[in-house]
């Protein structure tokens, strides 16, 4: 773990957190720098003012440099955040996943490209705004949740290495989000009173759908929208414009509501069906990442958060094919709108044990 005086590199966003993030190390000791990713063409048609993607972002960024008297570094992460981030989202939605783009821009670029740069700058350590903690437990590096009930972030970080963990610093994980405003309050930040965007950094006004319109039009294949019988009883403009448990928007009436409960890409179909339909008790999941054990060899009694604000609920894991890479998934209960494309994260108390991607739901 980082000691007193070695170099930190602090993801400055331009928000609130990441502002008191940098003053809590420098008061700590830590030789403090601010680094703040570089993810979009300035004035492109998808910069949001509101968000970590916009020039607003790095002017507020700097300026809390500047009043913390650390230096403040803007890396371009442009090229690698299309590749790594934004195509593979959009090739999710277009063959019928729901993907979560912030777990994958943890792992792969604020503790991928951000954390080798800042070591490039000097910096052992890389530190950011989540709400969620980093220990040490034995042999291994682990992530339990942050104090903060409503601010946890821990979901998010279930896809990082050993090696990540032992490089990553997140302080506020013992501090509430009242509190966090209070302290840049006091120290007259600008970022105070700003306020947090909820939706994800590259999709403007949170309409994804428009963004895939835009970009990938010549993809998108028009369908049939199916009953839970099989009859075509709609057609859909491609199933990218679709998620599991999806109401509105659906262009069809019955005379009763309808809910998607499944995406057919083989048949590009969109499977809609009443709403005790969406509940399932079973799924899959590949790609595991595990925090706390080095992976498992029979089946475990864990409890498990399908999306972010899930509640946790009790379920039994499996491995599969003899590997920890794929497990099964079994809920003491039904549960609702199981998505793939969707991670799965195991908790054991308030450590996250593993996650993974959710490959398919089971029926049942």
């Amino acid at each position: 773990m980082a000691k007193r005086g070695e170099k930190v590199a602090v993801a400055m966003s331009g928000g609130v957190d990441s502002s008191v993030t940098a003053y809590l190390l420098k008061e700590a000791g830590y030789k403090v720098i601010g680094i703040t990713m570089n993810l979009l063409e300035l004035g492109c048609e998808i910069e949001q003012p509101d968000t970590c993607c916009s020039l607003q972002a790095f002017e507020d960024a700097r300026d809390v440099a500047v009043r913390l008297s650390i230096k403040h570094y803007i890396v371009d992460c442009k090229t690698e955040f299309e590749q790594e981030i934004i195509h593979p989202f959009m090739d999710e939605y277009l063959n019928g996943y729901t993907p979560n783009p912030c777990v994958a821009c943890n792992s792969m670029i604020k503790f991928g490209l951000l954390l080798d740069r800042a070591r490039q700058l000097g910096a052992k350590y890389l530190a950011t705004g989540h709400y969620a903690r980093i220990e040490q437990k034995d042999a291994r590096f682990v992530i339990r949740k942050g104090i903060d009930a409503t601010k946890d972030q821990s979901y998010f970080l279930y896809r990082l290495t050993q090696k990540q963990l032992s490089q990553a610093i997140m302080p506020l994980g013992n501090y509430h989000k009242a509190d966090v405003r209070k302290i840049a309050e006091r120290l007259g930040l600008k970022t105070a009173a700003k306020t947090e965007s909820q939706e994800i950094c590259f999709i403007p006004q949170n309409n994804y759908q428009e963004f895939i319109k835009q970009r990938a039009a010549d993809r998108l294949v028009p369908g049939d929208i199916l009953d839970s019988d099989g009859n075509i009883i709609g057609r859909h403009e491609g199933i990218a414009f679709y998620t599991i448990g999806q109401r509105r928007g659906l262009g069809i009436a019955v005379g009763k509501p309808l809910y998607v409960i499944r995406i057919d890409s083989c048949r590009n179909a969109v499977i809609v069906g009443d709403k005790d339909l969406l509940y399932s008790q079973r799924l899959t999941a590949k790609s595991m990442n595990w925090v706390s054990v080095p992976g498992i060899t029979s089946r475990l009694s864990l409890m498990a958060r399908i999306r972010y604000l899930h509640k946790e609920t009790k379920a039994f894991v499996s491995p599969l094919n003899g590997g920890s890479d794929m497990v099964s998934v079994e809920f003491d209960e039904p549960q609702q709108a199981i998505t793939p494309g969707q991670s799965v994260v195991f908790y054991r108390d308030d450590e996250v044990v593993g996650g993974g991607i959710i490959q398919a739901e089971q029926l049942g």
